[in-house]
């Protein structure tokens, strides 16, 4: 008589069940050993496509991939990216196909490379090629201006709007411009340690003039719109509010590393990222299906911990308390080879340099650990199903973060997993 083994299936095991090995890393490759995604992803609006580290080149090369998969073949037109919202609005017009293709080399100067340029490029073909038959692949950035480095790109186009319908107020926006420009970088690296250097009365300026703004703004809806229209109305609003939210940002990570942040205080930027994406959606035709591009710490589910001190909630939270099942977290990792550790450096150009750094082998309760002991290569992971098949509060416990780990409910944080063998630094990067 048959017996029925009490024994717990291990993790590696259910894993194994509901992995499919993938072919390719080549964003040019076929892409047939994709189409099993397409049930992972069933009818979500919003599939957000992560990494463990930024300036990998593998994770650079499969976003480009499955970008590709999920716009040839399951009709995805929007593609946003961890890069700010004001400033999205040149590269959306280039991958329309305005201008030359040679401008995208300017349009993206001075900005961090995470790797944006091959997939406007294949954007900009796709629209080009596609022109009159099919509705075309836009591009939105969703970020706080410069990534937190600057508030400059967003206060100058707001200058501009408001020369238009309220031009009593310049002399504030030209007193927060001139103290943002004392301060500003290319990245929050540099413009962080320059704002905590600043006079107290100067911090405290800025932000009551920002706030004031901001209310006046949305106080004045309807006078504002009368004299212009309600797309630059939103679209002047939604730059304010990332100045708002950048200025916030660099009080908290201020206080954060002054040790004493209030918990949780950094959520700002996630927050304002989520908001971008559902601002995108709800002016976008039905149907509007997004592919959002950031790191694997602002893609997860669940909230963000060091030490078991809550530090963040992330936009991955955000977008499923108003999406539900409609956000995709696929995540991206690794399980050996190397990764860019960032090492903070005023003196260079984007406030840090890499560090090629090697990962060791993977620390057992790892989503990575995992893999291998599942003995999978290149493939990617349905951990909806795996879910399903694993007793409450089972998996993995933590996931690669850089070049150590982010302690997580991995289950929870992700609805998917691509893993690579290995990675590596990518090269010619510039920094």
């Amino acid at each position: 008589m048959p017996t029925t083994s009490s024994r717990p299936v291990a993790f590696a095991d259910v894993l194994r069940e509901h992995a499919v090995p993938l072919t390719h890393v080549d964003p040019d490759a076929p892409l047939d050993d994709l189409e099993p995604l397409r049930g992972m992803v069933g009818d979500a609006r919003v599939v957000a496509l992560g990494e463990h580290s930024h300036f990998v080149g593998e994770f650079m090369r499969l976003r480009e991939r499955v970008l590709r998969f999920l716009v040839e073949r399951c009709g995805f037109t929007v593609l946003a990216f961890e890069y700010g919202f004001s400033e999205g609005f040149p590269l959306d017009a280039w991958a329309q196909g305005e201008g030359a293709d040679g401008d995208l080399a300017e349009l993206l100067a001075g900005t961090i490379p995470i790797g944006l340029e091959g997939p406007l490029r294949r954007v900009r073909r796709h629209n080009g090629a596609a022109a009159g038959t099919v509705r075309p692949v836009r591009f939105a950035g969703v970020d706080i201006p410069a990534a937190g480095g600057s508030l400059l790109p967003a206060l100058a186009p707001v200058a501009d709007y408001l020369r238009e319908v309220d031009p009593e107020v310049l002399p504030l926006v030209d007193e927060a411009t001139r103290i943002a420009a004392s301060f500003a970088g290319a990245s929050a690296a540099v413009a962080a340690p320059a704002w905590a250097r600043l006079a107290p009365s100067e911090q405290d300026t800025l932000t009551a003039i920002l706030a004031r703004l901001l209310i006046r703004f949305r106080g004045l809806e309807p006078l504002y719109v009368s004299r212009s229209d309600q797309r630059g109305y939103d679209i002047a609003l939604r730059r304010l509010e990332g100045a708002c939210h950048a200025d916030h940002g660099f009080r908290a990570m201020a206080d954060l590393f002054a040790g004493k942040g209030l918990t949780a205080d950094t959520s700002a930027r996630d927050a304002y990222m989520a908001g971008s994406v559902l601002w995108y959606l709800k002016r976008s035709d039905p149907g509007t299906r997004v592919v959002l591009v950031a790191h694997n710490a602002h893609i997860q589910r669940t909230p963000v911990s060091f030490n078991g001190h809550l530090t963040g909630l992330p936009l991955g939270q955000h977008l499923e308390r108003v999406l539900g099942d409609d956000y995709f977290a696929l995540g991206l990792t690794s399980i050996t080879g190397h990764t860019p550790e960032m090492v903070r450096d005023e003196d260079a150009a984007f406030g840090f340099t890499l560090a090629d750094t090697e990962l060791g082998e993977p620390e057992p309760g790892s989503v990575e650990a995992a893999f291998a002991d599942a003995g999978l290569g290149l493939a990617v992971a349905d951990l909806r199903a795996a879910r399903r098949r694993t007793p409450a509060g089972g998996g993995p416990d933590r996931v690669r973060m850089q070049s150590t780990y982010l302690r997580t409910p991995v289950l929870d944080a992700f609805d998917a997993v691509l893993g690579t063998p290995v990675s590596t630094t990518a090269t010619g990067l510039g920094i």
